[in-house]
């Protein structure tokens, strides 16, 4: 009787066993970007390091600026599945971007860090640049007077 009761307790633990090691202890989540670039970025020294380094550290930029090949930019993001109520729908748990400015010599001069609560706070502004080929034809100014005066209140 004895031999039938540890037989059955050791079958329960190894079907827990097997069950549970299907079961994840970490949450699931996708990485878009550098790793870790928050603790890389707090091993770089402004006017020590340079170019080489932060490659070496980090790696090569995402994008660099527009109007200056000296400033490089890094982004981070990190993607997790929602709660049940969310119907596992991807979140944002983390967006870092790290922008790095340096001098002509190649030497780090400005290093500024931005998470997702920073980027909420920044403002843009609302205006618009018109360019020709947002324009409206003959045609399409045509028809929206015509439309105007179609529908105006008397």
């Amino acid at each position: 009787m004895h031999h039938k009761i540890v037989f059955y307790k050791s079958i329960l633990v190894l079907c827990f066993f097997i069950f549970f090691i299907g079961c994840q202890l970490q949450e699931p989540y996708q990485n878009h970007g550098i790793l870790f670039l928050e603790n890389r970025s707090n091993s770089l020294k402004l006017d020590i390091s340079n170019k080489n380094d932060v490659i070496k550290i980090i790696g090569h930029p995402h994008s660099k600026s527009i109007s200056d090949d000296n400033e490089w930019i890094f982004i981070e993001r990190t993607l997790t599945k929602g709660e049940f109520h969310k119907l596992g729908r991807n979140i944002l748990k983390d967006s870092n971007i790290l922008v790095l400015k340096f001098d002509q010599y190649g030497i780090l001069k400005e290093k500024r860090f931005f998470t997702k609560d920073d980027i909420n706070k920044l403002a843009f502004s609302d205006m618009e640049t018109s360019n020709e080929l947002s324009q409206k034809s003959f045609v399409q100014k045509f028809l929206t007077s015509l439309r105007d005066k179609m529908y105006k209140k008397k």
